[in-house]
């Protein structure tokens, strides 16, 4: 005797409706934290950057600028964590710009997007590496 696997089961619409206000609140908490331009980005270029707890709460709180996985870490966990304040302190314009192609692919969908629709800039500049 042969079984037809099971449709999955649809989705009820009031978990539906849930899940799109969550994802559109979720997108706007990234949305508050940005600038109003890159050129507001005035953090370092070089050197050893301390982030305080409340960004760097979970790891690493310390960050030399001259190491490349350093640095991509440093951007990550103020992209995901940083407040409006932080992100203007701790990011670099030339260097977010820099490092934007492969940067992209490390953070989450939701702070990529929200970034790459603020700024087409960053856009540009992964399409032109690709």
């Amino acid at each position: 005797m042969t079984t037809d696997p099971q449709p999955p089961a649809s989705r009820p619409s009031h978990l539906s409706d849930a899940y799109a206000e969550d994802l559109t609140l979720y997108r706007e908490k990234f949305r508050r934290r940005l600038p109003a331009s890159l050129e507001e980005l005035h953090g370092p270029a070089r050197g050893v950057v301390e982030l305080p707890l409340h960004v760097a709460w979970s790891g690493l709180t310390s960050y030399d600028l001259a190491r490349p996985r350093q640095r991509m870490g440093l951007y990550r966990t103020v992209l995901h964590e940083g407040l409006r304040e932080d992100v203007a302190r701790y990011l670099n314009q030339e260097l977010l710009l820099q490092m934007w192609p492969v940067l992209r692919t490390l953070v989450g969908r939701t702070v990529r997007t929200v970034w790459e629709d603020a700024f087409p800039q960053l856009t540009a500049r992964a399409q032109a590496t690709a």
